[in-house]
């Protein structure tokens, strides 16, 4: 199976290769075309085996692969069209030299595609095969550096990039690193001092400016057809304007704020251990939001009042509680939330055991067994760390509601004792995080939940225990100065 499963990968990459030799070629000589179809193969199959190392995941994934085998073939075809279009220009404009518009080619484009819907150690591996490639189809020794240095300098500044404006100004990045390279290879070629450094650094700044163009326009489309998430469309979905976070707030106002709280907790772990922090806290914003269908069933939502679990049967009330994340699931759909999240939704509670309303249902049916998967989620278990990261900080964040008195020391033996708990029930066997992550887990909640629940002092002049105490009114005016600094934190 894994032979078989080799020589497709082998047929694949050859076709590939053909695919940019063709595109590649300006003459018609079976040689060069031949040549051309192993040189591409050689460097496809470096980035293949890159890709193999550090991230496998995108093979496994058809829709990345296509994605990727679409970035190669895209930048090839970017170049050609404004190569062909950009020399027809410079005939046009009386410039001897021709050769000097493939200054003007934005090939770094493919290199801040590949950062933003892949990673920055795949748009490196990218930006290195793509320069090579330039630098055959144009018989230039010294091109690929310009088109290297060009498509580090886009991959670069996009790798924190939240906001489609900063497309723009990684555009002008690209503009200062290729004009600065255009003097530097026309000084290495001796022809600084000529009529070529004018047009050559127009020709840049043009390159430059279309690589944020391009992306600009094309990267919505690709995140909508591949359904890819980047930070930008998960920053979107933090706007509290958006219907489902309006609905949330408004319908179910508890489950709100522990989401919040919730994020909070997850995007520091994250951090910590090295994943993506924003998608981190987007996730827990959505994790809850099935229970918008229902919100007065769930503990945060309830007032004084009994609870609505009190007329039901246990298992009724187990069922409501694990048809939030069913709802979830199908509310995230309907409002085309990004797949990620989606299974994250999913997963956050994996298959664990509802203890309340299975105890309750033991108690209550003594004398005949009660079936304990019927008291479980559905799953199924984390199979990311962000999402085993969801689930630790939702149990971690609800069960610290009950303490009494929230010391350090409290806070720090509740969650240890929560995430215990959830590793030793074998929640976390299908993701990737390592003891050492655990460990620095729970520092990290334990030190968010320590200055949520931090102490203050009384407000000198009022008792808020007494009922009457709009009847009190404070003497501020009588405190001294400094106990009124003191009364302000």
């Amino acid at each position: 199976m894994n032979i078989r499963a080799n020589i497709y990968k082998i047929l694949f990459l050859s076709l590939i290769s053909v695919v940019v030799s063709a595109l590649l070629m300006t003459d018609t000589s079976m040689e060069r075309f031949v040549g051309g179809a192993l040189i591409s193969f050689v460097l496809l199959f470096i980035l293949y085996k890159d890709i193999m190392r550090y991230r496998p995941s995108y093979i496994s994934n058809y829709n990345m692969l296509i994605l990727l085998c679409l970035m190669i073939i895209g930048t090839v075809v970017i170049g050609r069209t404004f190569g062909y279009f950009l020399e027809i220009l410079s005939k046009g404009l009386g410039i001897v030299d021709t050769d000097i518009a493939r200054y003007g080619i934005p090939i770094a484009t493919g290199a801040m595609f590949v950062t933003l819907l892949f990673d920055f150690h795949t748009a490196i591996i990218f930006s290195f095969a793509i320069s090579l490639l330039t630098g055959f189809w144009l018989q230039d020794a010294l091109y690929p550096i310009y088109t290297f240095a060009g498509s580090l300098t886009a991959a670069f500044s996009v790798i924190r990039c939240k906001k489609r404006s900063a497309l723009l100004r990684g555009g002008l990045y690209i503009v200062y690193a290729n004009v600065l390279l255009v003097l530097i290879l026309l000084l290495a070629n001796g022809e600084l001092f000529t009529v070529k450094p004018g047009y050559a650094v127009i020709l840049a700044v043009f390159s430059g400016m279309s690589v944020s163009a391009i992306v600009s326009l094309l990267l919505p489309l690709f995140e909508y057809l591949f359904k890819i998430t980047t930070d930008i469309s998960l920053l979107e979905l933090l706007d509290l304007n958006q219907p489902l976070m309006k609905t949330l707030m408004i319908a179910a106002p508890g489950t709100y704020h522990h989401s919040v709280i919730v994020g909070n907790l997850v995007e520091a772990a994250a951090e910590a251990v090295g994943v993506n922090p924003l998608l981190a806290r987007v996730s827990s914003y959505y994790h809850d939001i099935g229970k918008i269908k229902m919100p007065e069933y769930f503990v945060e939502n309830q007032s004084i009042a009994p609870s609505k679990h009190d007329k039901l049967t246990p298992h009724m009330s187990s069922m409501i509680i694990t048809n939030h994340v069913k709802e979830g699931v199908e509310l995230a759909k309907q409002y085309k939330l990004p797949q990620a999240i989606i299974d994250i939704i999913r997963q956050h509670h994996g298959n664990a055991l509802i203890t309340y309303f299975y105890q309750k249902a033991k108690d209550q049916e003594q004398e005949k067994p009660v079936a304990i998967d019927e008291y479980k989620y559905p799953g199924p278990k984390p199979q990311t760390r962000v999402a085993a990261l969801v689930m630790m900080a939702d149990a971690v964040e609800a069960s610290s509601r009950v303490l009494n008195d929230p010391t350090p020391a409290r806070i720090s033996a509740l969650v240890d004792k929560i995430i215990n708990h959830i590793f030793l029930d074998g929640q976390l066997d299908e993701c990737e995080l390592t003891l050492k992550d655990i460990s620095e887990v729970k520092r990290r909640f334990t030190y968010i939940l320590t200055g949520i629940f931090h102490k203050r002092i009384d407000y000198p002049g009022f008792d808020f225990r007494n009922e009457n105490i709009h009847k009190e009114p404070a003497k501020i005016d009588k405190l001294k100065p400094e106990e009124v600094g003191k009364a302000s934190h």
